[in-house]
């Protein structure tokens, strides 16, 4: 349903709600994480430029929350690397069909819909409380597909 991407941004995002006492850098997110250091890198350049992570350079730089987690919905973190995409008009560019979708793309549009719907209604502070209980599994090691 959510690209790697849209899940690497979430991950980081999480990590840094739940270490907000002082800057992290890329390379302990990408540990913390599971993701790739050079993937979460280019993730965390993504938040920066839409102003939800801040940055700073140095030896005690790193990544930090541009606004408290209660303030940063997961839609706008998912929007701000790989946004959910809605189907607006007919896909297949059909004459006649323009923004009357067939019951199969209004389908996949209403399923998208929900998927706003709830990542806009849930906030970063709700997944990181999630993970400081120790209840949840927060990043779990993926296992590589077998060839």
């Amino acid at each position: 349903m959510l690209s790697s991407t849209a899940e690497y941004a979430l991950r980081a995002i999480v990590h840094l709600a739940t270490s907000p006492e002082s800057h992290c850098t890329a390379a302990a997110i990408a540990e913390k994480t599971k993701v790739p250091a050079g993937y979460i890198s280019k993730v965390l350049q993504d938040l920066a430029r839409e102003g939800i992570v801040l940055s700073q350079r140095g030896p005690n730089g790193g990544f930090l929350l541009a606004r408290a987690p209660e303030k940063i919905s997961l839609l706008e973190v998912i929007n701000a690397v790989d946004p959910i995409c809605r189907i607006t008009e007919c896909p297949l560019g059909i004459p006649g069909h323009g923004k009357n979708l067939c019951p199969l793309h209004s389908s996949i549009d209403a399923a998208a819909a929900l998927l706003e719907r709830h990542y806009g209604n849930t906030t970063v502070e709700e997944m990181a409380r999630e993970s400081r209980s120790g209840t949840r599994c927060l990043f779990p090691v993926a296992h590589p597909k077998s060839t």
